[in-house]
């Protein structure tokens, strides 16, 4: 029976208490160790405050906590792998929970690995309430179970990361920054595949105004079309969202508003209903699939109105941001792995709030 593969767990953090809860998963599990955990603390620089983990006995001597830059996930990431000389590098985010099986598991998928495979991704699930419809929030979560390469759970082969210089560090948030690295190491000449191991993503608490900020998000989908094209979501397998749409319903609001400034009460009054209309069909787009209870109607109404401007300003943030970034090569347009290009729906619930 050979050796099983070594590996190394890197896991950014923003101190969050389910890291503690990810570590006590990784002990309790069955299967080779990883030689290495590296938790890359990428809290602000300045912050006085200790990071506060537990670690468990089983985890002691292989954990090493190492200081990030507060420069975001994919920074954080680098720092992380750049530590670890393991051939392959396992990535988990600081909210999951590893299936007690994760370890064995992840070593048979590396032991399968031929020489060509440079990623493999875990496969994700999102527990949902069973008692009632989900909401917004835990129906965007729920999404994580079909995204493909995040980093929720990925592993990486060492030589593919070093390949493509790793993480592009001009992706600050959690979005994007994954199938940006998947496309860049499918079009280095890597294959990418799907995993057996498995990690349960549990629904973080949120508050009303959750899809608001995630809609900075639009920023990072401009750089990612200055990167590898308009189509690179057909590519990365990844929703389109509801941009478009946005943009309409704010130009409409724009249109009311310089009608009415310009004493034109008819065409105002015609952008309005061209706005109230948008807003109202996004509205219950979200809402329909939801529990539909008074606090959650209330949440979607109210971000509802607010989502359309705040994903065009980051829009066009990122069109003056990216302005001068270059396409990262003709490469870029394989397909990861072979996988099937049929288009997300733009509308489905799970990614209305995009």
């Amino acid at each position: 029976m050979s050796a099983p593969v070594p590996y190394a767990v890197v896991i950014p953090t923003l101190g969050r208490p389910s890291l503690s809860r990810l570590l006590e998963a990784l002990a309790a599990g069955s299967g080779p160790r990883p030689r290495r955990i590296v938790i890359v603390d990428d809290r602000p620089p300045r912050d006085p405050s200790p990071l506060v983990v537990w670690v468990p006995d089983e985890l002691a001597d292989l954990v090493e906590v190492v200081p990030g830059r507060g420069a975001g996930p994919a920074a954080a990431r680098n720092t992380g792998w750049r530590r670890a000389p393991e051939p392959w590098i396992a990535f988990l985010d600081d909210d999951v929970v590893p299936g007690p099986a994760w370890a064995a598991a992840l070593s048979a998928d590396l032991a399968l690995a031929d020489d060509g495979t440079g990623g493999i991704q875990g496969r994700i699930m999102v527990p949902l309430p069973e008692d009632r419809r989900p909401t917004d929030w835990e129906r965007t979560t729920a999404g994580l179970a079909t995204a493909r390469w995040i980093t929720a759970d990925m592993a990486y082969r060492r030589a593919a990361l070093e390949a493509v210089g790793g993480f592009d560090e001009r992706f600050p948030r959690a979005f994007r920054e994954d199938a940006d690295l998947a496309l860049r190491v499918s079009a280095a000449g890597w294959t990418l595949a799907m995993g057996e191991r498995r990690t349960t993503h549990p629904v973080r608490p949120a508050d009303d105004w959750v899809s608001v900020r995630g809609q900075a998000g639009n920023a990072d989908d401009v750089l990612m079309a200055r990167l590898h094209g308009r189509r690179w979501w057909r590519r990365a397998q990844a929703p389109r969202g509801r941009l478009p749409g946005h943009l309409a319903v704010t130009a409409a609001a724009v249109a009311a508003l310089g009608a009415a400034a310009a004493h034109r009460p008819r065409l105002a009054a015609g952008c309005a209903a061209a706005w109230a209309a948008g807003t109202a069909e996004f509205a219950l787009a979200r809402i329909w699939p939801g529990p539909r209870t008074a606090d959650e109607v209330r949440r979607m109404v109210l971000s509802s109105v607010a989502i359309p401007p705040v994903a065009t300003a980051y829009w066009l943030a990122g069109q003056v941001v990216h302005r001068g970034v270059e396409r990262v090569g003709t490469g870029c347009d394989a397909d990861p792995a072979g996988a099937e290009l049929s288009p997300p729906d733009p509308f489905d619930p799970a990614i209305s709030g995009n």
